[in-house]
């Protein structure tokens, strides 16, 4: 009977499962971060970084933002690390060359365009690589 089945199921063309799907584990937030600084060195915390160390900002939904890309990264945990979800976009007001600890963050959602709410940052923790 169940060749049966599965012969009709192969000519209809209809997939049959043999087994139990496997999904992908999605990281959590620290697991992201802690990936991120695999095999760097935390250096001295710095209140502000400059405009050029800005590029390739990511988000960690819920845990950090991280600025730079190469031999430094800089890391920021903010106030309220809760706030930050990869779902909404950061609207940054810059006043000067630097961005400072204190310096408020407001968020906007992607889809909408409606503001979310503000992200306080913190200081900013260069992360080098060493090898």
């Amino acid at each position: 009977m169940n060749r049966i089945v599965l012969t009709i199921a192969a000519l209809a063309g209809i997939a049959t499962v043999t087994g139990p799907a496997v999904a992908k584990e999605r990281l959590t937030g620290e697991q992201q971060l802690e990936k991120m600084l695999e095999g760097r060195v935390a250096g001295k915390p710095q209140a502000c970084i400059s405009r050029f160390q800005q590029d390739n900002m990511k988000m960690i939904d819920g845990t950090a933002l991280v600025y730079g890309r190469g031999k430094t990264i800089w890391v920021n945990v903010p106030t309220n690390p809760d706030s930050l979800d990869d779902s909404d976009i950061l609207v940054t007001r810059q006043f000067g060359s630097q961005l400072c600890r204190m310096d408020m963050v407001h968020t906007v959602d992607r889809m909408n365009g409606f503001y979310t709410g503000n992200v306080f940052l913190s200081e900013f923790v260069p992360y080098t690589r060493t090898n």
